[in-house]
């Protein structure tokens, strides 16, 4: 088991790491939209937040020396459902031809209040 910890991505906010390796598969937590330099929100739009949460799952999986094609599946967690196409709509175009396995919650709420926070796993 190897650790995985790059400044690419958030710092994590409480007690755990933001990606863990197992043989060749990698356990990448839960990222908020936060931007890494200044562990601030990116903005209030759901598609923004959105996009830099994926965005910190890519530099967490980049650190293990994969790529996003290596993602296999996804947890996307949200306050508002209503907000899925707009998710939704960033989601496939992050991908593109690559679609990993994917689950999309509803939450009550979510660390420092953002709208959303997503998980991975990627396997080499």
């Amino acid at each position: 088991m190897k650790t995985i910890q790059t400044k690419n991505a958030p710092a994590a906010v409480g007690a755990y790491s933001q990606g863990v390796l197992v043989n060749n598969t990698l356990y990448v937590s839960g990222q908020i939209p936060f931007i890494p330099e200044t562990m601030t929100l990116v903005s209030e739009s759901i598609q923004d937040q959105t996009l830099q949460s994926l965005k910190n799952v890519l530099a967490i999986v980049e650190a293990a020396g994969m790529k996003k094609e290596n993602i296999v599946r996804c947890t996307v967690f949200m306050t508002n459902m209503s907000d899925f196409p707009l998710m939704n709509e960033v989601y496939g175009n992050f991908f593109g031809e690559h679609k990993p396995a994917r689950a999309a919650v509803e939450v009550r709420r979510l660390p420092k209040d953002v709208m959303i926070e997503i998980d991975a796993i990627a396997v080499q």
